[in-house]
C-alpha cells in the first residue's frame, strides 16, 4: 500500500473543504514546497508527534508507515517529507533556532542511513553470507558522513557528502551449502548501491537525501568503498591540502551499532594525523586559496549571462563558505598543536578560536551572527521549492516573504543587514587569507613560473648579509627546495632586505644593529628549509617576520632559544602578545582543555602529554622573553612571570604524572614540592634549574616506595629531552641529608630535621637558604604545615655572634669558587656584587626575626632591604641604596644573559652600585 491511496492522499483531500478563519495565513503556507506537502501528505503529518522531529520521533512515524504496509523507501521518504513540513512550521511560524532546523536534517539522514545499511547487510547476508575479518569476526561496513553531516549542522535541502569504508578485507561465509562468496570489497560496493537505491533514488515520494561521494579517495574515478587500509595509504601517498579540510569535518553515521560500540573510533587514528599536524602548518593557505578561488571562479561561470544567480548566500563574498574556510583555516594550522579546536560545528569552533584568543571574542561573535543569520536566509531560499540552492530569488514576493519570515517588516531592511553580513565576513576572510587578487585578464594562460633566483638580490643587500645569501645560491640544501619554496625564500630575503634599509639606532624600542639580526635570522632559518611551514608562515604573516627580525637584534639569547624551538614563533602573530603578562590560571586552563581533548580522541599517552607541556611551556617563556626584549617588562616583572610559569608547570606535571604511576593507592597525593633558590625567591631567569625538595604526609605503609617512584617519574617528566625538548634541570641538593638523602621525605621527618629534633639536624646554610623557601604545589593544609615550619626555622633562638662568622665564612667559600680578574668586576659574586646582599639579608632575617615579624614573610631581598631599614635594623639610606643597588645589578646581568655576554664589567663601571653594597655589608657585618 502507498501514500496515494491513503485517506491523506491528494484524492481525498480533494472532497475537503479549507478551515474557516479570519486570522492571516501563517508564514510557512507561502512555501509551495509545504502547499506541495500539506496536499499530499495531509493523512500523514500526524504520524511524527509534536514538537522538534526528535530521532525518536522519526523512527516513530517510520514504525508506522511500516507497520501499515509501506516498503522501506517509501517509508523513509515520506518521514522525510514529514520532517520538512514540520521543520519549515517551526523555522517560519515559530522562529525556532537555527540548532532545531539542523539537528533534525542530520538525525534524519543519520536514521535513514542507518536504516538502509541494516536493510542492505540483511539482504546480502542472506545471499552470500556475513564478510568476514581475517580472524573470523564480521567486517563492518562504516558510513563516513562528510561536511555538514559530519558536523551535524546539515540544511534542509543538502545533498549528503558520503564515503563508505570498511574496516577489515576478507570474503563473505557464503550461503548455507558455502557457496556465492564474495570479497569483502565486492560485498560491500554492493551494499553501497542498495544503500543508495534506498537513500538517493528519486521516486513518486521523491527522494530521502541526494548523495554526493565526490570526496571519496581518488573522487569519481575511484572505488565506491575502500578498505581503512587503503584510505591510510591513500593519505599517506596522494592525500591532497585540500582533502584535509573534508576530513576536518568527518564523522562515521551509520550504523548506528559501529558508532555504539565504539569500533568505529579506529578511524580517528587514521585521519586526525592526515588533517591536524605535528607543527603549525601555514602551507595551507596557498592551498585553500586555490579551492577558494576555483568556487569563486565555478559560481562566476554559473552566474554568466544569469545576474540573477550572482547573489548567493553561499559561495558569493562573504558568503557562508567564507565563514566556514575562515575557522576551518584556522583549525588546521592549529589543530596539531591545540587539540581543543578540534571540532566539527561552525559555531562551537568559533568560540574555541576565541577562547585560544586566535580571534577577537567579538569578531567570533559577529561571524556567529552572520553565520547564523545566512544559515537562516539559506534555509527559506530552499523553504520556497524544496530545491538545492543557495541563490537568493528574484521575484519580489520571494523575498519579501524570505524577509518577513527572518522577523524583518520589509526587504529593504532584511537586504541591509544581508549587505552588512557579507561585507564584514568578506573583510574578515581577506584579512586572514590575504594573497594575490585572481588574474582576469590572462586569456586561460598559466601564470608566470615563479622567480626563485636569489642572485640578483645580492648587490641591494648590506655586505655581511649579502655574502651569506651568495653562499646560499650553491648550496644544495637550498638547490633541492621545490621552486616553490625557493620563491618563498626569495620573497623573504627580498622583504630583510627592506627591512635593512632602517637606520641603526640605540633608542629605546629601536633596533642597533639591524645587520645582526638579519645574519641571525639567516643562521635561525637555514637548517629550516626543509621545513616549508616555517618560510609559509613568514610569507603569509609579514607582521611576523619584521617581530622577528627586531626580536633577533635584540640579544643573542633569543636567536639561540629560537633555534631551540622554532615553532615558538607564531606566538609573534599575535597583536597582543606584547601586552599581556603571564596568568597562571588561563595557562592551566588551556592545558586542561587540550588533555581533556586529547583523552577524548585517545592520545593522552604519556609521549603527547610530555610535549604538550613542554610546546606550552616555551610558548609561554617566548611571549615573556619576546616582552623582555622590547621594554615592555621590567627584570622583577620577567622573574615573577617566569616563576609563576614554573609553578604552573609543577602543578600541571604532577596532576598528569600521578595516574601514571603504576598502581598508586589513592586518587590523589598526600604530596607537596617546596621550592628553594630562585624558584623559591621568585626571581626566576631563562634557563634557571629549580632547586625544590619533595616531601608527603601519608600514613599509608607503601608511602615511602610510592612516593619514591612518583618522585622519579616526575624528574623524569620535567627533565627527559623529547621532540620539544625539556622543561627543567632539576637540584634536589637542598633535600635533608643533601644528595646522600632520600629523594622524598615525609612531612614528619623533614620538620625534625629542619627544627634541629634528633641527631640528624640542618646545617646553617640549610636555615639559610630556607629564607627564601616556599610552598609551591599540594594540599593546603600541607601548605599551612610547611609555612609553621618555616616561621619556626626562621625565628628560632640563635647566637648572633656564631651565625655572622658562618655566614661571613660561607661568603668567602663562594667567592673563592668563582675568582675574578683583579681589574674586573662580577656582578654577582664579586665583593659589593648581588651576593653580599642575598647574604646580608639572610643574616638579618635569621638573627632579627624573632623581634621583628614583619622580616619573616618571602617578599624577596629588594623588600626585605627596605623592611630591614624601617625596623632600625640599617643605618637610614643604606637598605634603600642597597635595594636599589641591588635591582640594578640585576638588570646588568639579566642583560648581559640575554646578550651572551660575561657578567664582568670594568672596575670603573657600576661603582656607585658596589659601594652601596660594600655599604650594606660593612652595616650588617662590620
Amino acid at each position: 500500500m502507498t501514500a496515494s491511496s491513503h485517506p491523506g492522499s491528494t484524492d481525498a483531500m480533494a472532497h475537503r473543504s479549507p478551515p474557516a478563519s479570519n486570522s492571516p495565513a501563517p508564514l510557512s503556507a507561502y512555501s509551495r514546497f509545504v502547499q506541495r506537502l500539506r496536499r499530499r501528505y495531509a493523512g500523514e503529518l500526524s504520524l511524527l508527534p509534536p514538537g522538534e522531529p526528535l530521532k525518536a520521533h522519526i523512527a516513530e512515524a517510520y514504525d508506522a508507515l511500516r507497520s501499515r504496509g509501506d516498503n522501506v523507501a517509501d517509508s523513509l521518504r515520506t518521514v522525510r517529507q514529514l520532517v520538512m513540513e514540520r521543520l519549515i512550521t517551526l523555522d517560519c511560524d515559530a522562529q525556532a533556532p537555527l540548532a532545531v532546523v539542523t539537528t533534525a536534517v542530520t538525525e534524519l539522514a543519520e536514521f535513514a542511513l542507518d536504516v538502509a545499511c541494516r536493510e542492505a547487510c540483511a539482504e546480502l547476508d542472506a545471499l552470500h553470507g556475513a564478510p568476514l575479518g581475517g580472524e573470523g569476526q564480521r567486517a563492518q561496513l562504516w558510513v563516513v558522513g562528510m561536511g555538514k553531516l559530519g558536523a551535524r549542522e546539515l540544511n534542509v535541502s543538502s545533498d549528503i557528502d558520503l564515503i563508505y569504508l570498511y574496516d577489515h578485507d576478507g570474503e563473505t561465509a557464503g550461503d548455507a551449502d558455502g557457496r556465492a562468496r564474495l570479497s569483502n570489497q565486492e560485498y560491500f560496493s554492493r551494499a553501497v548501491k542498495r544503500i543508495y537505491a534506498l537513500v538517493g533514488d528519486t521516486t513518486e515520494h521523491g527522494f530521502v537525501f541526494r548523495v554526493d561521494l565526490a570526496l571519496r579517495p581518488n573522487g569519481n574515478s575511484g572505488p565506491s568503498v575502500v578498505s581503512l587500509d587503503a584510505l591510510e595509504e591513500y593519505f599517506q601517498v596522494q592525500g591532497r591540502e585540500w582533502e584535509r579540510f573534508a576530513w576536518l569535518k568527518s564523522r562515521v553515521v551509520a550504523p548506528y551499532s559501529v558508532v555504539a560500540d565504539r569500533s568505529a573510533q579506529a578511524l580517528r587514528g587514521v585521519v586526525l594525523p592526515f588533517v591536524f599536524r605535528r607543527y603549525l602548518d601555514y602551507n595551507v593557505f596557498d592551498s585553500l586559496r586555490t579551492l577558494h578561488r576555483q568556487i569563486r571562479e565555478q559560481a562566476a561561470r554559473r552566474s554568466a549571462g544569469r545576474p540573477e544567480r550572482a547573489n548567493d548566500v553561499k559561495l558569493s563574498r562573504g558568503g557562508i563558505r567564507e565563514i566556514e574556510f575562515t575557522v576551518q583555516l584556522l583549525q588546521v594550522v592549529r589543530g596539531g598543536q591545540f587539540p581543543e579546536l578540534r571540532t566539527r560545528p561552525t559555531l562551537d569552533a568559533l568560540q574555541r578560536l576565541a577562547r585560544a584568543n586566535l580571534m577577537p571574542q567579538e569578531t567570533a561573535d559577529a561571524l556567529a551572527a552572520a553565520y547564523e543569520f545566512l544559515r537562516r536566509v539559506e534555509h527559506r531560499i530552499q523553504y520556497l521549492d524544496d530545491q538545492q540552492t543557495h541563490v537568493l530569488p528574484v521575484n519580489d514576493d520571494d523575498v519579501r516573504w524570505i524577509a518577513q519570515s527572518m522577523g524583518y517588516a520589509d526587504c529593504c531592511a532584511f537586504l541591509a543587514q544581508l549587505d552588512a553580513h557579507r561585507e564584514f565576513v568578506a573583510q574578515e576572510f581577506d584579512k586572514l587569507l590575504g594573497g594575490k587578487k585572481p588574474c582576469t585578464n590572462c586569456n586561460g594562460k598559466s601564470a608566470a613560473a615563479p622567480v626563485i633566483d636569489l642572485a640578483d638580490l645580492i648587490e641591494e643587500l648590506p655586505e655581511p648579509f649579502g655574502e651569506r645569501i651568495k653562499a646560499w645560491c650553491d648550496n644544495p640544501r637550498v638547490l633541492a627546495l621545490r621552486d616553490e619554496t625557493r620563491a618563498r625564500l626569495r620573497q623573504l630575503v627580498q622583504r630583510t632586505g627592506q627591512w635593512l634599509r632602517e637606520p641603526d639606532s640605540e633608542a629605546p624600542g629601536k633596533i642597533g644593529h639591524h645587520v645582526d639580526a638579519a645574519l641571525r635570522w639567516a643562521d635561525w632559518i637555514e637548517p629550516l628549509l626543509r621545513r616549508d611551514s616555517y618560510i609559509a608562515l613568514l610569507v603569509e604573516r609579514p607582521a611576523v617576520q619584521e617581530r622577528l627580525l627586531r626580536l633577533l637584534g635584540s640579544a643573542k639569547w633569543p636567536a639561540r632559544y629560537l633555534m631551540q624551538h622554532p615553532g615558538v614563533i607564531d606566538e609573534l602573530a599575535s597583536d597582543e602578545m606584547l601586552s599581556g603578562r603571564f596568568v597562571a590560571a588561563e595557562f592551566e586552563s588551556e592545558l586542561e582543555s587540550r588533555h581533556v581533548s586529547l583523552t577524548r580522541t585517545g592520545e593522552a599517552d604519556e609521549e603527547r602529554l610530555l610535549n604538550l607541556l613542554r610546546h606550552a611551556h616555551h610558548a609561554e617563556l617566548f611571549r615573556t622573553l619576546a616582552r623582555d626584549v622590547d621594554g615592555r617588562i621590567t627584570v622583577e616583572q620577567v622573574a615573577d612571570d617566569l616563576s609563576a610559569l614554573a609553578d604552573s608547570v609543577l602543578r600541571v606535571t604532577a596532576r598528569w604524572c600521578w595516574p601514571h604511576l603504576r598502581n598508586p593507592h589513592r586518587e590523589h597525593p598526600q604530596f607537596a614540592i617546596i621550592g628553594y633558590g630562585k624558584l623559591g625567591g621568585k626571581e626566576l631567569g631563562y634557563g634557571s634549574d629549580l632547586d625544590i625538595v619533595f616531601v608527603y604526609d601519608d600514613d599509608d605503609e607503601r608511602a615511602g616506595e610510592v612516593y619514591a617512584a612518583y618522585v622519579r617519574k616526575l624528574i623524569n617528566w620535567l627533565t627527559v629531552k623529547t621532540r620539544e625538548g625539556d622543561l627543567f634541570e632539576i637540584d634536589t641538593a637542598l633535600r635533608p641529608n643533601g644528595n646522600s638523602g632520600l629523594l622524598t621525605t615525609s612531612f614528619e621527618a623533614y620538620e625534625k630535621y629542619q627544627l634541629g629534633r634528633g641527631s640528624n639536624t640542618a646545617w646553617t646554610w640549610e636555615h639559610q637558604a630556607m629564607t627564601r623557601a616556599r610552598f609551591v604545589l599540594g594540599d593546603p593544609s600541607l601548605g599551612d604545615r610547611f609555612d609553621r615550619i618555616r616561621d619556626a626555622v626562621i625565628t628560632a633562638s640563635r647566637d648572633r655572634d656564631a651565625l655572622k662568622a658562618e655566614i661571613v665564612a660561607m661568603r668567602e667559600k663562594v667567592r673563592a669558587a668563582r675568582p675574578v680578574k683583579p681589574d674586573r668586576f662580577d656582578v654577582k659574586h664579586s665583593a659589593g656584587g648581588m651576593v653580599d646582599a642575598e647574604f646580608a639579608v639572610q643574616f638579618l632575617v635569621l638573627s632579627e626575626a624573632k623581634t621583628h615579624p614583619e622580616l619573616i614573610p618571602n617578599v624577596g631581598n629588594i623588600a626585605l632591604l627596605l623592611r630591614a631599614e624601617a625596623a632600625g635594623l640599617l643605618p637610614e639610606g643604606i637598605g634603600q641604596n642597597a635595594a636599589s643597588a641591588y635591582r640594578e645589578l640585576r638588570r646588568v646581568q639579566h642583560r648581559a644573559r640575554l646578550n651572551e655576554e660575561p657578567t664582568h664589567v670594568p672596575m670603573n663601571s657600576l661603582v656607585a652600585e658596589r659601594e652601596a653594597m660594600l655599604a650594606l655589608w660593612k652595616a650588617v657585618f662590620g
